[in-house]
């Protein structure tokens, strides 16, 4: 590891660091969301996980994301089930092969396969339904606009116009509530997004990325998010504790 400095905390935006007030964090057990979870709590948010299933190949992400809850002591952790298997157009929720052993350009040229439709559209649409039940206001996501798979739905236009959507769609929105979207990691790559986790003491290695996991739980080492992730701890200069099957 290096003796870089702490990187400090992304802003939270209009959110008053004040313990006890609630959140929805969507959390599927990857790098990204665990980061946001340990950022959430450093806010003093008290928080409320969910994880989605929607089908995905790698499933095994919903057993890493009730680790990383329960390690980083949430207490209520909840998995919903949305069955995006039936509408398809995704290499992770079909059996079509997911892409590998793309360098950064391949993957920057163009939407992959592993786009799913509709996805964090839906994601966000169940934690909004969870946060009005709890009475809170502020969801948590993982959003990365820096993420080469370049995903339409990762990208700050978007959370902008699913807060819109929240304050119109909701009785909690009608009648004066305003909820905020918060993506601290928006503007971060892979390595920032590491720096951050490590400095407010994430285990990485109860996380999984792999969109492609081999039967034994392995990550395969090939798929975009594997190799992304690989390249974020090697230029943190942080080891990775992945699994992998084979070598990235």
């Amino acid at each position: 590891m290096t003796n870089a400095p702490a990187p400090r905390l992304p802003e939270a935006g209009n959110v008053t660091r004040k313990s006890g007030k609630s959140c929805v964090i969507l959390l599927s057990g990857g790098l990204d969301s665990t980061t946001c979870l340990a950022w959430a709590r450093a806010q003093g948010f008290t928080c409320h996980t969910l994880a989605v299933d929607y089908g995905q190949r790698h499933r095994i992400e919903l057993d890493a994301a009730r680790r990383v809850a329960e390690a980083q002591g949430v207490r209520d952790h909840r998995v919903v089930s949305v069955d995006l298997r039936a509408i398809g157009g995704s290499s992770l929720t079909s059996d079509v092969a997911v892409p590998r052993h793309r360098d950064e350009a391949a993957m920057a040229a163009a939407i992959p396969s592993t786009y799913v439709p509709a996805r964090n559209s839906v994601f966000l649409s169940v934690a909004l339904g969870l946060a009005e039940t709890l009475g809170a206001t502020d969801l948590v996501a993982g959003m990365n606009v820096l993420d080469y798979s370049g995903y339409p739905d990762c990208r700050p236009e978007f959370v902008r116009a699913f807060e819109a959507l929240a304050g119109v769609a909701t009785r909690a929105g009608v009648e004066g509530a305003r909820f905020a979207v918060h993506t601290p990691l928006m503007q971060l790559d892979k390595a920032g997004i590491i720096r951050l986790g490590v400095a407010l003491g994430v285990d990485y290695a109860l996380t999984h990325s792999c969109y492609d996991p081999s039967p034994a739980g392995l990550a395969c080492g090939a798929c975009d998010s594997c190799r992304l992730r690989a390249n974020g701890f090697r230029e943190a200069g942080v080891p990775d504790p992945t699994r992998y099957a084979t070598p990235v």
